[in-house]
């Protein structure tokens, strides 16, 4: 037997394996942001890459009760199947939270998840065919970049910049596609301290917004994990809030209660609610009905709101930490984002600098980041990269911050130097 037989029994991976996949297996690639888990998850390593939620703040006990008593009390619900829209208590609870938002809606027009990524999924396939366009920010979320690609969709980036999308680079990017001749599905954004720049899209950039997809029949899928993490006032409404036809809204409460157990929500127009019910079933059956119960449980007897302020107060104190140790270590050739909630700060190097190739040497200084690369579909934001503050303590991510500003010194100082020689 040679060795490259024994290689393939050892991984049990038949010859030309490719040849049997889908064509669509071709566009499953794997996440930047999950391949540095490896090596980011060291513990001498001081990881500002993942945006992991800080579960210190999530009383420990409290949870275990309630989790205890539900098993109690209803184990023979909870650890039963349930329906494949959700259970009825918690989307009426789901109302409440997004009132806050100021969205009024109704609980038969939610669609409980496995998390907004299955969500993400649903919408992905029940629009996308090959070659269809969607339109997403620059940069964006790398979970919804890497299930729009999986769909073959044509992932078309536009404009931002310190407040988020543009809206005049929208108008010019669909009149583009448009003379193209191209089919646009949706947009896809983050208004809230989006993932990964860290910006908040002002109110009225999102009634723009909305005008333009409205006028041009353009689906407008609002993503909002972070829309209660803000630290020193609310968000502007929710751009749902404000058009109930023509905006699907992703929630979730991975962010604001505990993501493990991976419940996440769609509203939808009423138009397309069974469509996407019927996508739900085929794919999981049902969500969770413990993981459900559960978050019902803390939002009916737990000061949840509370704990979301408490969640505030962490994210905050870290996310002035690392403002603070890059305005005071950081080169003066790069710039960054000042978010005013969520989770990450962006960073902008010198365009000669590639932060994918600079990782090894940030990893040789004991700390991570995620490339900007991550964020584009298209390669694009290679002088770019994204810090999360939200897992470290202060005194690792001034650790982290000081360490990377040193590897960005002198890579700058080496490009310099090459320039001039």
């Amino acid at each position: 037997m040679s060795n490259e037989d024994v290689e393939r029994y050892r991984t049990h991976e038949p010859e030309n394996l490719h040849e049997r996949y889908a064509h669509r297996a071709a566009h499953m690639k794997p996440s930047e942001i999950r391949s540095l888990f490896a090596v980011a998850s060291r513990p001498e390593i001081v990881s500002l890459a993942g945006g992991m939620p800080n579960l210190t703040a999530i009383p420990m006990e409290t949870m275990a009760s309630i989790v205890e008593k539900l098993i109690k009390d209803h184990g023979q619900e909870a650890l039963q199947y349930g329906s494949g829209q959700g259970h009825p208590k918690l989307r009426e609870q789901i109302c409440d939270v997004m009132a806050l938002e100021g969205i009024r809606a109704n609980p038969d027009d939610i669609l409980v998840t496995t998390g907004s990524q299955q969500a993400l999924d649903l919408i992905s396939r029940i629009f996308i065919d090959p070659g269809d366009v969607v339109l997403v920010e620059a940069p964006s979320y790398v979970g919804a970049l890497g299930t729009f690609s999986q769909y073959e969709a044509s992932v078309v980036h536009v404009e931002m910049d310190k407040d988020g999308l543009v809206p005049e680079a929208l108008r010019q990017a669909i009149k583009t596609l448009r003379y193209q001749g191209r089919k646009i599905k949706f947009l896809y954004l983050i208004p809230n301290y989006q993932n990964p720049a860290g910006v908040l899209l002002p109110a009225d950039r999102r009634t723009e917004i909305l005008d333009i997809c409205r006028r041009e029949k353009i689906f407008i899928v609002e993503d909002n994990p972070y829309g209660l993490l803000g630290f020193d006032r609310p968000s502007p409404n929710a751009m749902r809030a404000e058009d109930s036809e023509n905006v699907i809204y992703l929630g979730s409460f991975s962010k604001t209660i505990v993501p493990g157990f991976r419940i996440g929500w769609a509203l939808v127009p009423q138009a397309l609610r069974e469509k996407l019910v019927i996508a739900s079933e085929s794919s999981i059956l049902c969500p969770s009905n413990f993981a459900q119960m559960s978050i019902s449980s803390y939002l009916a007897d737990q000061p949840w709101r509370d704990q979301i302020s408490s969640f505030v107060e962490l994210y905050k104190a870290r996310r002035d930490v690392m403002l603070e140790t890059l305005d005071a270590y950081f080169p003066k050739a790069a710039t960054w984002t000042r978010p005013q909630g969520g989770f990450y700060v962006w960073v902008t190097l010198p365009p000669e600098i590639d932060t994918k190739a600079m990782m090894p040497k940030a990893i040789v200084a004991k700390v991570a980041y995620v490339p900007g690369t991550a964020f584009y579909a298209d390669g694009f934001g290679s002088w770019s990269m994204r810090l999360s503050y939200c897992y470290p303590t202060p005194e690792r991510i001034r650790e982290g911050v000081k360490a990377l500003a040193g590897v960005v010194e002198e890579e700058i100082q080496r490009r310099n130097t090459l320039r001039l020689n």
